[in-house]
């Protein structure tokens, strides 16, 4: 067998342990493994190896310390949950994210993010698994200017890709990981508001691509104030509300899909 049809193999894995079961939010960059988003790109170095941190204070950058719950809608009906966090971690930062999605026969499929990424926001490693329809997981390591992924799926050898990259930064948007969308504006340039072309990386589609980020200005939804960045990519547009004081992320929309992701309010 040679290495483009272990590939398509691969890929066409991914895609059953989680299109079968685990819905990915029409739309979104990573909605199909048919549908990639276009154009080949730069990746970010890794960079030196974080410093311990002392315990109870945060490293410099762009993160701040953040958790929450994302309920997603499409047309107006449910269509899943994700719990995330986003911390400090030992001199970096680490977020994760965990997801309920409807499956098929009223199953539910569980699926998690771990991402260890440097103060700046390059990653570092990601690490992914689902439970249906099939067990699936993950792991990315990302070294100076390359990654390498290990593809496991029950049932099948594993399976390998390395990615090579030539410009940071490089951004991590995986499937039901809408938490994904909130590293993205903590790492955009809120100061500058220009434009910014960004390499991105769909885990579960063993492929990457680029998407171009723009300030949309500031408006109102649902009484709530929000600035408003609009994420771009070959064939998608996704609307992003942060909130205006530190730029958490408040509500995802992709307008041709009819879906929104909103951020619960924290329980008291």
């Amino acid at each position: 067998m040679n290495s483009d049809n272990l590939k398509r193999i691969a890929v066409a894995a991914a895609a059953l342990a989680f299109g079968g079961g685990a819905a990915m939010l029409p739309g979104s960059p990573a909605w199909t493994a048919e549908r990639p988003l276009e154009s080949a790109f730069g990746a970010s170095p890794a960079g030196p190896a974080p410093q311990k941190q002392k315990k109870g204070t945060q490293p410099a950058g762009v993160f701040v310390e953040e958790h929450g719950t994302f309920q997603v809608q499409v047309d107006g009906q449910a269509a899943g949950t994700e719990e995330f966090d986003i911390r400090p971690d030992a001199g970096a930062w680490t977020a994760r994210g965990n997801a309920e999605v409807p499956g098929e026969n009223g199953t539910t499929s569980k699926v998690t993010g771990k991402l260890e990424l440097t103060p700046d926001g390059a990653p570092l490693k990601y690490e992914w698994t689902a439970t249906s329809p099939r067990k699936a997981s993950a792991t990315i390591v990302f070294e100076g200017t390359a990654a390498k992924m290990e593809l496991r799926l029950e049932g099948a050898q594993p399976y390998t890709q390395e990615f090579n990259f030539a410009t940071p930064p490089v951004i991590i948007l995986d499937n039901n990981m809408y938490h994904h969308y909130a590293v993205l504006a903590r790492i955009y340039d809120w100061d500058h508001k220009e434009p910014k072309t960004y390499a991105v990386l769909i885990p579960q589609d063993l492929t990457p691509g680029t998407i171009t980020v723009e300030y949309a200005g500031g408006q109102v939804v649902d009484g709530q104030k929000a600035e408003v960045l609009r994420v771009k990519s070959a064939d998608l547009e996704i609307e992003l509300y942060c909130d205006p004081s530190d730029h958490r992320l408040l509500r995802l929309e992709v307008p041709a899909a009819k879906a929104v992701v909103t951020r619960q309010a924290s329980k008291k």
